[in-house]
């Protein structure tokens, strides 16, 4: 059985747990998107002329190993990264 801790075995996809807004999800690829993290973190996404999201990571697979996501970018992530997803509306 492939463990999430375990090199990736060829046509089967890795499991990653990741904690976004204080709740553990499973996703199955080493990269996610701001528009990847942002669907995980609402169901539905807020939209609006005012609506901004903030996306930030921690221990992160890469450096630097936390920072801020914005629309376009994307992270590479680990067992365990954390995201923190915020959405305001200036209105």
């Amino acid at each position: 059985m492939n463990r999430p801790d375990s090199p990736s075995v060829p046509g089967h996809p890795r499991t990653y747990k990741i904690i976004v807004n204080g709740q553990e999800r499973v996703v199955h690829t080493d990269m996610l998107s701001f528009e990847g993290v942002v669907s995980l973190a609402f169901d539905p996404v807020p939209t609006g002329p005012y609506v901004l999201i903030t996306v930030s990571y921690r221990h992160a697979d890469q450096k630097p190993a936390e920072g801020t996501l914005t629309v376009g970018t994307s992270v590479k992530i680990k067992n365990r990264t954390v995201f923190s997803v915020t959405a305001t509306d200036k209105s």
